[in-house]
C-alpha cells in the first residue's frame, strides 16, 4: 500500500468516527432532565437535593454561625466555606473516601462562583458551611451541585442577589452542545470532548464561573458561552419554581 492510500484510509477511519449527533439524541442545546428539591435534610438550616440526568447532588446549608477558629474571622462580611466529595460509590470505580485534591479545588471553585450570588455584607463576623455529596457522577458534577447549593442558600434564609444556575458547556468533534454526558465527555478522536463549565448570575448577567478543558477556538466558545447562558436561564426558571413551589404548599 502507498504512502498515500495509507493516508486516505486512515483519513477514511477517523471520518467514520466522526460525531453526527448526540448519544443520547439530544438538540445540542437541549438539557437532560433536572429534577429538584429542597429541604430534604432535617439537621441543617437549608438543604437540596438536584437530579441532572444521572448525576445526583445534595447540599446541606450550616450557618450563619459564629465563626472557627476565631482568627479566620471576617469583621465585614461572611466567610463562606465549600465542602465538595463524591462518595465511594458514585462512580464505576470506587471513589477514595476522604477529600482528595480536586474535591479540594473544587470546592474552592464552588465557592468563588457562589459568594458573587450572596450579600455577604450582611453578615459579618459570619460564617456559612456549605456541604455536597455526589451520590451519582454522570458528568457535570460542579454544576449540579453548584445548582443544588444555590437552592440550599435560599432554603436556608440567606439573603441573596439571585439564585445560580450553573451548566457545562462543550464541543464534541465539529458539534457544539450543552449540559454533556460522561459519554459525550469521553468520546474519542483527539483526546476527547471540550468541557466548558459555567455559572451564571442571571439579575447582574454576569457570568461567575468559567473553565475550560481542552482546545476550542475563539468563535466556538463565544457560541458555546451564549450556548451556556440561554441554558442558565432555562435552570433559573425552574430553580425558582421549585422555591415558589415549596412555600405555596406551605
Amino acid at each position: 500500500m502507498t504512502a498515500k492510500k495509507s493516508a486516505e484510509k486512515k483519513s477514511e477511519e477517523k471520518q467514520s468516527y466522526k460525531i453526527t449527533g448526540r448519544f443520547d439524541k439530544r438538540k445540542p442545546d437541549e438539557l437532560r432532565p433536572i429534577e429538584m428539591s429542597i429541604g430534604v435534610l432535617p439537621n441543617c438550616q437549608g438543604s437540596a437535593r438536584v437530579k441532572v440526568g444521572e448525576t445526583v447532588v445534595i447540599a446541606g446549608v450550616y450557618g450563619p454561625k459564629k465563626t472557627r477558629p476565631k482568627h479566620e474571622e471576617e469583621k465585614d462580611k461572611l466567610l463562606l466555606r465549600c465542602y465538595y466529595d463524591l462518595v465511594s460509590f458514585s462512580v464505576p470505580d470506587r471513589a477514595r473516601p476522604g477529600p482528595s485534591r480536586r474535591s479540594t479545588e473544587l470546592g474552592l471553585v464552588i465557592k468563588n462562583a457562589l459568594q458573587r450570588s450572596i450579600f455577604v455584607e450582611k453578615y459579618p463576623r459570619s460564617m456559612v458551611e456549605i456541604f455536597m455529596e455526589v451520590i451519582q457522577a454522570d458528568a457535570g458534577s460542579r454544576c449540579a451541585s453548584i445548582i443544588a447549593s444555590s437552592l440550599a442558600l435560599a432554603d436556608a434564609g440567606i439573603e441573596m442577589k439571585d439564585l445560580m444556575p450553573a451548566v457545562a458547556c462543550g464541543k464534541i468533534d465539529d458539534l457544539i452542545c450543552v449540559d454533556l454526558t460522561k459519554a459525550e465527555e469521553d468520546v474519542h478522536d483527539g483526546g476527547g470532548a471540550t468541557d466548558i463549565p459555567i455559572a451564571y448570575l442571571p439579575s447582574h448577567d454576569e457570568i461567575t464561573l468559567l473553565q475550560l478543558d481542552g482546545k476550542i477556538s475563539k468563535e466556538d466558545l463565544m457560541q458555546a458561552l451564549k450556548m451556556g447562558v440561554d441554558a442558565c436561564k432555562k435552570i433559573h426558571k425552574q430553580m425558582k419554581e421549585t422555591i415558589i413551589n415549596k412555600y405555596e404548599k406551605r
